[in-house]
């Protein structure tokens, strides 16, 4: 039978309470005996003081035989007699009670007695000159005087029981106390594995697969039992990751078809161009094929060449931009690599660009330096076209924290509008057009697979960065120029967060 998490708090709530309540009432009924048997004790102990008072004035008497200490002593013991009337009523029912009577009695005897000796004073006088025989005080001294011990013995005893029930009360309270205490420690060590397995080890599930879910990671979602105490939000959550899991196929397969939608767009429209090119060059070429004019046809030939080869790098762009090549990442100088890429790039710099540098020396890192060469010529290339009336071109360098560090190039140039700044990475992208090239620099940007015009260098550079477990960030506003950011680690990690 499964049991809902509400009905596990009221049980737990319940024993908790009446465990509590058991004890507090076991607590309160100790002290409240304790109470009782203080007020009776304090009572006993006045009755004893009375009954002593008595027996002083018993003594006198027989010391100075003075009637009038006899009258005290008489008077004495009629007040222990209420006080012990007092006791016996507070007492009825308790197994004491019964000594309290036969302590009345001897009381009352006592009192008897003493009464009896008062009476034989000559005329019943009281006054200090009033005289009892002396026969009759040797025949009742004994007497009385055993009758006071048996009381003072009696009433003593009777103080010193209760004070030994006392005692034994205030153990019991102490021990009440630590039973409370242990109990309390006991209950609130199952509330806390009641509430551990049944509350805290569903809620981190839950967390783990929001996390997963927050992530962006559908499909390694930890598997969430079944739970009674949130049966109703772990199937919500359940479901709900079974959805993202199909919306995110299809999401995926959705990108999958628009980003083969514009490879095969950006493919077709730039081979398209070279190709159309080229056959009208060889249509002109045949129809001309027999002028005599060499001139004219070395000319259209050597279009037909520049055709092909823009064909060949636009092909070459697409298979570097797909192709899955391993990197070879190792410890670099990163000051060293920017200054032999600044090497290349020197005679392609305009006279009105001035060039800022800003790395230090002590940045190391590791990574596939001529694929990161290849992202700094993109981003510095891309800065000198941004620049066409001259500016500043700023390469700076520097660490943030322990495990990573940033590159920055600026430039001064017209700036990136709003609308293309989402596009920049998007492959063949582009609102430039192909930049000839120098003969003597050539090999320069074979190497490092110059793209400028394909669309594809920011998307290749973009791929390159996110490898190294880095990321790109991108600044512009129209007229003020643009600063690219590449964060990347100085050790081999999933990812860079600056």
């Amino acid at each position: 039978m499964r049991i809902s998490f509400r009905k596990k708090i009221i049980v737990v709530l319940t024993v908790y309470m009446l465990v509590g309540g058991a004890i507090w009432f076991l607590n309160y009924y100790n002290n409240s005996l304790i109470n009782r048997k203080l007020r009776i004790i304090e009572k006993k102990v006045d009755l004893l003081n009375t009954i002593l008072e008595a027996r002083r004035y018993e003594k006198n008497f027989f010391l100075t035989l003075n009637v009038h200490h006899l009258d005290s002593a008489v008077t004495f013991i009629r007040q222990a007699e209420e006080k012990m009337s007092y006791l016996t009523l507070a007492e009825a029912g308790e197994p004491a009670s019964n000594g309290l009577a036969l302590h009345m009695a001897n009381l009352d005897d006592y009192r008897s007695a003493m009464s009896r000796l008062m009476a034989l004073s000559t005329a019943g006088s009281l006054s200090p000159q009033s005289q009892i025989p002396p026969a009759e005080i040797e025949t009742n001294q004994a007497t009385i005087r055993r009758m006071g011990r048996v009381i003072t013995e009696a009433s003593e005893a009777m103080v010193l029981v209760d004070r030994e029930h006392i005692n034994r009360l205030i153990i019991h309270s102490q021990f009440y106390h630590f039973t409370t205490l242990a109990g309390m420690i006991l209950i609130t060590i199952l509330a806390a594995l009641f509430f551990f397995f049944n509350v805290i080890q569903p809620l981190k599930m839950l967390e783990a697969a929001i996390g997963e879910i927050a992530s962006g990671n559908y499909e390694n979602v930890p598997s969430i039992a079944p739970a009674v105490e949130f049966e109703s939000l772990v199937g919500s959550l359940n479901k709900m990751i079974s959805m993202l899991n199909r919306r995110s196929e299809d999401l995926i397969q959705a990108k999958k078809l628009a980003a083969l939608g514009t490879l095969t767009s950006g493919v077709a429209h730039e081979l398209n161009n070279p190709l159309n090119n080229i056959s009208t060059s060889m249509q002109i070429l045949l129809e001309e094929l027999e002028d005599p004019d060499l001139g004219f046809k070395r000319e259209l030939l050597a279009d037909a060449e520049k055709e092909v080869e823009r064909a060949r790098d636009i092909v070459r762009a697409l298979l570097e931009f797909s192709r899955q090549r391993a990197f070879s990442i190792k410890t670099v100088l990163f000051r060293p690599l920017v200054d032999d890429t600044i090497r290349l790039i020197k005679g392609e710099l305009p006279a009105p660009v001035k060039l800022v540098l800003d790395v230090p020396d002590d940045i190391q890192a590791m990574v596939d330096s001529r694929r990161i060469q290849q992202v700094l010529l993109n981003l510095i290339f891309n800065a000198i076209q941004a620049m066409e009336n001259g500016g500043t071109l700023s390469i700076s360098a520097q660490r943030c924290g322990t495990d990573a560090f940033y590159v920055r190039v600026s430039d001064t140039g017209k700036g990136i509008p709003p609308e293309v700044l989402r596009k920049i990475f998007d492959p063949f992208f582009s609102t430039k057009t192909a930049r000839p090239r120098s003969d003597e620099n050539s090999s320069a940007y074979d190497a490092f697979l110059d793209h400028e015009g394909t669309g594809l260098g920011l998307a290749i550079c973009h791929g390159i960065v996110k490898k190294h477990g880095g990321h790109i960030d991108v600044q512009s506003q129209l007229g003020e120029g643009a600063t690219f950011t590449v964060y990347l680690p100085m050790e081999k990690v999933d990812d860079v967060a600056c």
